[in-house]
């Protein structure tokens, strides 16, 4: 009988040196990014004097930004053959974008910085994905997608962190905080260039024809059964610029309000890995039902919640629902979808996230504006627990 205390070393040990260098990029590129995140929401409101409708808004336009290019780069990706290439053009239009958050003044710089620097996530997500599933055995693909994103959820708790440590050393001053944070994106774009290798199938522009439309017909009904779950939660999985604001409204510090991304982050990684691991062993469908369970708790604390502790926890919860969620998500996209088309599918997948996350930011502000930020929650346990009877439907339709 297999010792069980070797399976998860051997497994890590079983993935490719190209993922391992994948998810340190996304963590530098992660830690960057959460830094500024984790203050925008309050610098926004509170120094900008920005409402929580436009908070919302400028979130789904950024998310929805970003995931609908995504459709655009990964049948690009598809096309050409050059999955690295167009990573690394997503990962360095996020890093240049970096230094305008420090230098703008008013909400305008602030929504073209964001914009822009989801256009660059956008650009990269579905070829990066795409790469990923290329480099991996189907039997590693679970744990290969869980630990890319575990390191990229090392580096959305980390970046909070500095940013908290930042905003006690600097007394507050958010600009310098910014200017920190280009950094860790430089040494991402450096191990992107020098540590990630692409398969020679991938290395060179062959005869393929161009992305068609006809290509969405061929991605099969299992494919689009995932879509229409994943659409669904996202309608209940708004930004997290919501759980910055709900720490704020019960009473949370200022200068500790970027813990709450801290504490998700660190569940959230500590989660991917071990899901995604057991999602291979157990199957694809158990794994996910008990991740948007953890959802549904999440959503009744934070409506119900009056006081820190207890909003911490609700946080503890949304940070399960994702790690138990997000690397499934993009694993089961790789197992429905045909394979020379994942770049399209991981694009088409993205574009309908997007539209979701879009819907889901501008609904969550007007609630919030209008009824508090218990209706905000609690309409979003609503749809988390419609998703969960979408998830029995994918039984005939996708493994596990």
């Amino acid at each position: 009988m297999t010792d069980s205390r070797t399976v998860a070393p051997s497994r890590l040990r079983q993935i490719p040196r190209s993922v391992w260098a994948l998810g340190f990029v996304s963590l530098f590129m992660d830690m960057s990014s959460e830094m500024i995140q984790a203050l925008l929401p309050v610098y926004l409101v509170t120094v900008l004097g920005a409402s929580t409708l436009t908070v919302g808004f400028i979130e789904g336009i950024a998310e929805a930004t970003a995931n609908i290019t995504k459709v655009f780069s990964g049948a690009l990706s598809d096309w050409i053959g050059r999955r690295k290439l167009l990573t690394v053009i997503g990962y360095g239009l996020g890093a240049a974008t970096k230094p305008i958050f420090a230098l703008a003044s008013s909400i305008g710089p602030v929504v073209g910085a964001r914009f822009l620097d989801r256009v660059g996530k956008g650009i990269r997500g579905a070829p990066r994905d795409a790469l990923v599933a290329d480099i991996t055995p189907e039997h590693l693909r679970g744990a290969s997608f869980g630990l890319r994103q575990s390191l990229d959820t090392v580096g959305a708790f980390v970046g909070p962190l500095a940013a908290i440590g930042l905003m006690a050393l600097t007394a507050n001053a958010f600009r310098t905080i910014f200017w920190i944070a280009t950094v860790p994106a430089m040494i991402a774009m450096g191990l992107l260039v020098f540590g990630v290798q692409e398969p020679e199938r991938h290395g060179a522009t062959g005869s393929k024809p161009p992305p068609r439309l006809s290509d969405v017909r061929r991605m099969g009904g299992p494919f689009w059964a995932v879509v229409a779950v994943a659409s669904v939660l996202t309608l209940a999985r708004f930004s997290e610029a919501f759980l910055v604001l709900r720490a704020q409204d019960v009473g949370l510090r200022l200068a500790l309000v970027p813990v709450v991304l801290v504490v998700m982050n660190v569940v959230y990684a500590l989660s991917a890995y071990p899901a995604g691991a057991l999602a291979d062993g157990l199957g694809r469908r158990g794994v996910l039902g008990v991740g948007i369970l953890f959802l549904v708790v999440a959503d009744l604390i934070l409506a119900l919640s009056a006081t820190i502790p207890l909003t911490l926890v609700g946080v503890v919860f949304w940070g399960l629902h994702m790690g138990f969620t997000q690397g499934l998500f993009a694993t089961l996209v790789a197992d429905t979808a045909p394979s020379h088309l994942r770049g399209s599918a991981f694009g088409l997948f993205n574009l309908a996230i997007g539209l979701a996350m879009l819907a889901a930011s501008i609904i969550a502000g007007a609630l919030w504006d209008a009824y508090g930020p218990s209706a905000t929650f609690l309409a979003a346990a609503m749809f988390t627990t419609i998703s969960l009877i979408g998830v029995l439907a994918l039984q005939a339709r996708v493994r596990g």
